[in-house]
C-alpha cells in the first residue's frame, strides 16, 4: 500500500502575496471605481460580480480573474477589455505591452468623463503642481 502525504501550509491564515500584475490590475480598477464615485456595492449590482470578489480583485488577492469578469468590468467602467486582459496577465496579441502606463485604464476612464471647462482648468492646475514637485 502506498502512503500519500499532503503537504499543508502551517499558517492557514497566511494570504499569498499579490503578484505585480494582479496588484497593478487591482490598483487600476480601484482608481477607476473611485474616479467614477462608485461603491463596491454599486459595481457589484451593475456587473453581477460580488462586492467581496471585487474587493479581493482590487486588493490584488485574485491572481487570475476570468475573462468573463474582466469583460463585465470593462463594459461597466467603459474601458478597454483588452487593456484589462493585459493588466491581468493574459496574452492579447503581438504587442508586448498593448496598454502602456501613460494610456492605461485610468487614463481611459478620465478621458471618458465629460469635464466642464472649470474642471479642465482645475485638472490642468493640479497636474501642473504635481509635476512641479
Amino acid at each position: 500500500m502506498t502512503t500519500i502525504e499532503f503537504v499543508t501550509d502551517r499558517d492557514a491564515t497566511a494570504k499569498p502575496a499579490p503578484d505585480a500584475a494582479s496588484s497593478r490590475l487591482g490598483t487600476q480598477l480601484r482608481d477607476v471605481r473611485t474616479l467614477r464615485g462608485d461603491s463596491l456595492r454599486s459595481v457589484a449590482a451593475g456587473t453581477g460580480i460580488s462586492a467581496a470578489y471585487l474587493l479581493k480583485l482590487e486588493q490584488g488577492q485574485v491572481t487570475t480573474p476570468s475573462p468573463h469578469v474582466l469583460l463585465n468590468l470593462a463594459k461597466h467602467y467603459d474601458v478597454s477589455y483588452l487593456g484589462l486582459m493585459a493588466l491581468a496577465g493574459y496574452a492579447t496579441g503581438d504587442d508586448p505591452d498593448p496598454m502602456p502606463a501613460r494610456t492605461g485604464v485610468l487614463a481611459e476612464a478620465l478621458a471618458a468623463q465629460d469635464l466642464t471647462p472649470e474642471e479642465e482648468r482645475a485638472m490642468a492646475a493640479f497636474l501642473s503642481s504635481l509635476r512641479a514637485r
